[in-house]
């Protein structure tokens, strides 16, 4: 049995502080300022809190092309500013709707001790949901058609010192592919330590359709200057057929890399501290 048929690896207490479940889509230019406010009625009952951010810029992952230099910029006078991105919260923010012309996003929050990761299962369906939701509403309001482009799933992981490990020069307790051997004996442990990898994501043609991104940089906690690690792994690429059908089908494909990518990138032995199940 290889990897990808072995059940997925299942933890009692992840360390997830942050999921988020996106879709990328063709630009909806008719979709500016008063038509978001008119879908915050859309779900205002359940999202009675707003914010207004600037636009997440437009990210395809591209296989079998070289970055090319980038060209100086010239910066031009808008005829109007850029429409916002927009938050739709719940009450206790643990959970938000982000909408903006070429993106959909639902995200989950660990907001305090009360808020548990509620596990993918539930934020599948919930995601599914509203983005039917906008559809229709975009239908309805003729803003365009919804073609997705790019599909992401995110996990963000706050990896806390005091069980494992204690300072930030000591990431090979926590990351296996991170170790502290040099060649003679002038350096010792680190003050910090940061990774960044990417992963490309194949079909079972072996053709590249997706890439995991996976980035671990460290940090302090802001309620107690605990020193911690974020571990952030990103699994993006296009659609895996059409509609909404393809996004999801993406987006289970991703989140399994997203999963499997965790737990092969960190150590037995804090798979112990986490409650490893499988």
């Amino acid at each position: 049995m290889n990897d990808t048929e072995k059940p997925l690896p299942d933890f009692s207490a992840p360390p997830v502080t942050e999921v988020a479940l996106s879709v990328q889509f063709e630009a909806l230019s008719a979709l500016r300022t008063p038509q978001l406010g008119l879908l915050w009625q859309e779900f205002r009952k359940e999202f009675p809190e707003t914010e207004e951010h600037p636009p997440l810029d437009s990210v395809i992952e591209r296989f079998g092309v070289r970055p090319t230099r980038r060209r100086a910029v010239h910066i031009e006078p808008l005829e109007c500013p850029p429409t916002p991105r927009c938050w739709f919260l719940k009450k206790d923010r643990s959970e938000l709707i982000q909408v903006q012309q070429d993106r959909f996003v639902r995200n989950w929050r660990e907001v305090g001790d009360e808020s548990s990761y509620p596990r993918y299962k539930r934020l599948r369906p919930t995601f599914e949901s509203d983005l039917k939701r906008f559809q229709e509403f975009v239908q309805r309001e003729e803003l365009g058609e919804l073609r997705p482009n790019q599909c992401e799933v995110t996990y963000v992981n706050q990896i806390v010192a005091g069980k494992g490990w204690q300072e930030h020069g000591e990431l090979d307790k926590v990351i296996t592919v991170f170790q502290r051997a040099f060649s003679d004996s002038f350096l010792s442990i680190p003050e910090d330590a940061a990774l960044r990898l990417r992963f490309l994501i194949r079909d079972q043609a072996e053709n590249p359709i997706g890439r995991l991104h996976i980035a671990i940089n460290p940090g302090f906690r802001s309620e107690d200057n605990q020193p911690l690690f974020n571990m952030n792994l990103t699994a993006r690429g296009a659609p895996s057929g059409d509609g909404i059908d393809g996004v999801l089908s993406f987006l289970d494909l991703g989140r399994e890399w997203v999963v499997r990518g965790f737990a092969s990138m960190t150590t037995q032995e804090m798979h112990k501290l986490w409650g490893r199940k499988k």
